[in-house]
């Protein structure tokens, strides 16, 4: 009878501590929809692609400068498999079981590539990371982690030329 009641109290207060990170969340979420703002949909038209799609994971946003400050509105703040894309006019970030992420080409501020971000933590330069500026005036560090991550110069080389 003492194991069945420890086991049940050791449930009790898993389900309690999940509750309370799954508020934590809603909560920052929530704080957070003010400053990040709504974000840009995705054109009918993309324009020319300058990148051919890449595969790979979608290691989230934060809020800019800090590489750790996950974004948790809508589901940004959620990992997914994706796909990489550059066009003439902005970045598309096709993500499986979420919605696409467009980033205009006049709201990138910076393309770079990075050890970590949002708690991923790779090896040297195992992250691109794109900085953009939200229409709220926020600037947000989009994260991914290519399968090949030889594409990382197209994008860091693209950049340079356009801005």
């Amino acid at each position: 009878m003492d194991r069945f009641v420890l086991t049940v109290g050791f449930l009790a207060l898993w389900i309690v501590l999940v509750l309370l990170m799954w508020k934590g969340w809603k909560g920052r979420a929530r704080r957070q929809q003010d400053v990040v703002g709504e974000l840009p949909t995705v054109p009918a038209e993309l324009g020319e692609r300058l990148v051919e799609p890449s595969t790979g994971l979608y290691v989230g946003s934060t809020l800019a400068p800090s590489w750790q400050d996950r974004i948790a509105v809508g589901d940004l703040g959620y990992r997914a498999n994706a796909e990489l894309s550059r066009y003439r006019t902005g970045a598309l970030l096709e993500r499986d079981g979420a919605s696409p992420i467009w980033i205009p080409q006049d709201s990138i501020r910076a393309i770079r590539t990075e050890r970590g971000l949002a708690g991923k933590v790779m090896s040297k330069d195992g992250v691109l990371v794109i900085r953009w500026q939200a229409p709220s005036g926020a600037e947000i560090d989009t994260g991914f982690r290519g399968d090949d991550k030889s594409i990382y110069p197209l994008w860091t080389s693209e950049a340079d030329e356009n801005s």
